[in-house]
């Protein structure tokens, strides 16, 4: 350890009395960690933030029935399009199949005009819940209260509002109890969600939630429903899914060889999905900024040859007063290590300021992570050493006599 700490001193050393020579060496290796790192910090928040958000939207403890599942192929697309409508019925069939569900919400949603006394909101995602919505854990409401049981059952114009719809429509005025008007219709506000923020710039909290019953009067009972199904407990997600499936194909009279018209998803599902479109695009961006370290290395590598080139009467003024084979490579590769770990910290913390940056004047989210660092620093000691192996067996191998003779 003394050995290796007195090596690195004198690299250091060499560092500090050529600085510009260092910085021009190294810089190589600043660009490349700092490409890695942000790309990294970027890809990290992204994967962080689609994950929350489809966990919000589906829940990490319910799945969902719909009138499709993720299509992957022009032929599923096709096929999927004849499935029948989700109905009540279905959701009814799925409730009695099996003591692992607790509750069976039915939903629909459409988009229409806004309006408060204030503020006209051209387009908000209208949804239509049925009764188990008050009952679903993702239910937070923020203030005010959810619609009551009796509300749903008589289907009253009764709505919850998103935060961002709330905000826009009233401002700083407290929405509980006013009137709006949502596709022309008037409802009374009686709640507000809890903030979930946005995805990629677009708010997940523009929306009103208002009973099924009053949503299918203005926009007709003929539109599939989505069912969100919550099972007993979080151990029978997978169970309750099988049984779902088995009550959905005996409601509709399936044949055993004929494929299910219906999609079962839960938030894995659309994770396994989203892994599956992004990571090779992700890993290939990665890979090609990564070329650039190779860039790095071999300017690190003709540096050193130079600085071999440089210390040949040194190199045999230590092998004449005893110093080994081992020793002399022990130093070049030290010093070719520690030259390449300075631009891998250099890098890694610039990684993380333009991922900051670029996290702050776009939509992009940034997450940094302590195993991020480490890749950093790690790989550029790897990049030291490997391209360092050369100059430091090229000194080693010199011979004593015929350095000190040298010029």
């Amino acid at each position: 350890m003394g050995q290796f700490l007195e090596a690195a001193s004198i690299a250091l050393q060499a560092i500090w009395s050529n600085k510009l020579r260092s910085f021009l060496t190294v810089l190589g290796n600043i660009v490349a960690v700092t490409s890695i790192i942000a790309v990294v910090s970027l890809v990290q928040g992204l994967n962080a933030s689609v994950s929350d958000s489809i966990t919000s939207q589906v829940g990490a403890d319910t799945f969902m029935v719909r009138r499709t599942g993720p299509t992957r192929t022009e032929e599923e697309q096709l096929r999927a399009a004849g499935n029948p409508r989700v109905t009540l019925d279905d959701a009814a069939a799925i409730r009695a199949a099996s003591p692992r569900i607790q509750l069976v919400m039915a939903s629909a949603q459409a988009s229409g005009e806004a309006k408060s006394r204030r503020e006209t909101l051209e387009s908000l995602n209208i949804r239509g819940v049925t009764r188990e919505y008050s009952l679903l854990p993702t239910t937070d409401i923020e203030y005010g209260r959810t619609i009551s049981m009796s509300e749903f059952d008589s289907r009253r114009n009764i709505a919850i509002l998103g935060w961002d719809a709330a905000d826009r429509l009233f401002g700083a005025l407290d929405p509980i109890d006013k009137e709006i008007s949502l596709a022309g219709i008037r409802f009374r506000v009686v709640g507000v969600h809890k903030k979930k923020g946005a995805v990629f710039g677009q708010s997940q909290d523009e929306y009103a939630v208002i009973p099924l019953g009053a949503f299918q009067r203005m926009f007709g009972t003929r539109q599939s429903l989505a069912l969100t199904v919550l099972p007993t407990d979080p151990s029978v997600v997978r169970a309750a899914m099988d049984d779902t499936t088995l009550a959905l194909r005996i409601e509709r009279r399936l044949r055993p060889i004929e494929p299910d018209n219906f999609g079962v998803v839960n938030s894995g599902t659309f994770l396994e999905l989203y892994d599956q479109v992004t990571s090779g695009v992700f890993a290939i961006l990665i890979g090609v900024v990564s070329l650039s370290l190779v860039v790095g290395g071999i300017v690190i590598m003709n540096i050193m040859l130079m600085v071999v080139s440089e210390r040949t009467r040194e190199i045999g003024l230590r092998k004449s007063l005893g110093a080994r084979r081992r020793d002399i490579l022990w130093q070049i590769l030290t010093e070719s290590i520690t030259l390449s770990t300075f631009g891998g910290m250099v890098g890694t913390t610039l990684g993380f300021l333009v991922a900051f940056i670029i996290s702050k004047v776009t939509p992009l989210p940034a997450v940094v992570e302590v195993w991020s660092v480490m890749l950093g620093i790690s790989v550029t000691a790897f990049v030291g050493l490997f391209f360092g192996l050369y100059p430091a067996m090229r000194a080693a191998s010199l011979d004593p006599i015929e350095a000190l003779r040298k010029e």
